[in-house]
């Protein structure tokens, strides 16, 4: 919420314009950032459907936590890159978690089906 307080103090007159506002937001970061930018096309038309969205997502009363990371599993049909991705969309709704690439990397390695971490492993 702060950041979006923020945003509309920066944006000054272009903050009572609807269409600028939701086209200037692109100046999120970190998990908010790839949320909005995996928002499908012409899903968000006005301030208030992207606040609806917002709300919806960060707000739901769900967030993940580092034993939500730690459980996830490569699974017998989900390629490598598919497991990477999952990691990285459930790390994303962590919002106050702080992991740098290298702890991020060895939680998705250790969640890898056996026998391609054994191969990876030497």
């Amino acid at each position: 919420m702060e950041h979006v307080n923020r945003f509309i103090i920066q944006c000054r007159e272009a903050a009572n314009r609807d269409e600028l506002r939701v086209r200037l937001l692109s100046s999120l970061s970190g998990s908010a950032f790839t949320w909005f930018i995996s928002l499908p096309p012409n899903s968000v038309i006005t301030w208030a459907d992207l606040e609806k969205q917002f709300h919806k997502y960060f707000f739901s009363g769900v967030h993940e936590k580092i034993t939500d990371l730690v459980k996830l599993k490569q699974r017998n049909d989900e390629s490598v890159e598919s497991f990477v991705q999952r990691i990285w969309e459930v790390k994303n709704k962590c919002y106050s978690l702080v992991l740098d690439d290298r702890q991020l990397a060895d939680l998705a390695f250790q969640g890898l089906l056996p026998h391609i971490r054994d191969k990876y492993a030497s």
